[in-house]
């Protein structure tokens, strides 16, 4: 998506229609910035997260535990206590960031930045730009990852489809003495750690990746994530032959050509750009155990591209408040995972 830029010629009095910009170049793509977080302050910053919390009453407390409207509002620890059943909480309480000990400015200015990454933002970036610690950035932004992923949820595919698979990890450097080095496509001389992401993207839709070992996994996928009666678009790799038995399915040998009679798979190859780029320019290496996070994460922004960074924050945020305690990351460093 392009923006074009419209002048008026005072001196011939036409409208002039400037160079196409890209829409991350806009005015339209900032609407939030950390000097405004700032400048609010943590009562703004609070405000923010009750009504995400909160949408229905406004940001009124509403008791996680029995659903009551109605509840005190404990202002010198900004806690409730719930006026039918006395359970005292938060307005972070039962979501990812139960327990938190950041502030709401530092909180809300955090998703800031994770939002404003194309390619997403490291941890070690977070931590200095907000004074905390890598552990305590790490954390974060994977329980943020966590959240968003809920959107993926359920998810089936329809009309048209694209998928592919793209490889990541698993990189052997050879050994410095050409007598020494060993043909690393051998099997017995791989790390084990490279993974395939599988990845079914809609056109003008969703993307829905999916960390498989190999890319033939892709034909078990499919049934759960994409409707039978959808349009599939491949690439002629030998195992997508079995498309044909049961999908409507069409094919483009990229040795031929990258687009032919509508078939491609474009839109799905952007993606892997993004992840690519993500993997390898922002985190240098992402170890297999944490893939999935990150290639939901690279989905999200390649599906939300188009959105004002303001936007991206407040859905961040409601999608996080919405989800439940992570298992995974709550007390993550106490468990020495």
């Amino acid at each position: 998506m392009r923006v074009d830029t419209i002048i008026f010629d005072v001196e011939t009095s036409n409208v002039v229609i400037d160079m196409a910009q890209h829409f991350l170049l806009s005015a339209a793509a900032r609407t939030l910035s950390l000097k405004e977080i700032y400048k609010a302050g943590e009562e703004a910053a609070y405000r923010t997260f009750r009504e995400l919390r909160w949408p229905e009453t406004d940001g009124e407390a509403v008791c996680p535990r029995c659903g009551c409207p109605e509840a005190y509002d404990i202002a010198t620890r900004r806690k409730f206590k719930c006026r039918a059943c006395h359970h005292q909480f938060s307005v972070t309480s039962g979501t990812v960031f139960a327990s938190r000990k950041m502030g709401f400015t530092d909180l809300l200015a955090a998703v800031c930045l994770f939002v404003n990454g194309a390619k997403g933002v490291s941890a070690l970036q977070m931590g200095r730009d907000l004074d905390v610690q890598y552990k305590t950035a790490w954390v974060l932004l994977h329980k943020l990852r966590e959240a968003m992923a809920a959107e993926l949820n359920g998810l089936t595919l329809s009309g048209e489809v694209e998928i592919d698979g793209c490889y990541i990890g698993g990189h052997i450097r050879p050994a410095n003495l050409k007598a020494d080095r060993v043909d690393r496509r051998l099997a017995k001389h791989q790390t084990g750690t490279r993974r395939v992401v599988f990845a079914m993207r809609q056109r003008q839709g969703r993307t829905v990746p999916k960390v498989v070992l190999n890319e033939a996994e892709g034909l078990d996928i499919l049934p759960r994530r994409v409707c039978g009666t959808a349009t599939l678009y491949a690439d002629e790799a030998p195992h997508w032959d079995a498309l044909h038995r049961g999908y409507n399915a069409a094919r483009i040998n990229h040795s031929e050509a990258y687009s032919l009679n509508g078939a491609h798979t474009n839109n799905v190859e952007s993606y892997f750009a993004r992840l690519r780029r993500m993997v390898q320019g922002q985190h240098h290496g992402v170890s297999p155990r944490y893939l999935h996070q990150y290639a939901n994460h690279a989905a999200w922004l390649e599906d939300h591209r188009r959105e004002a960074n303001g936007a991206l924050a407040r859905r961040t945020i409601a999608l996080a408040m919405a989800s439940p305690v992570s298992r995974t990351w709550a007390g993550y460093w106490q468990r020495a995972a």
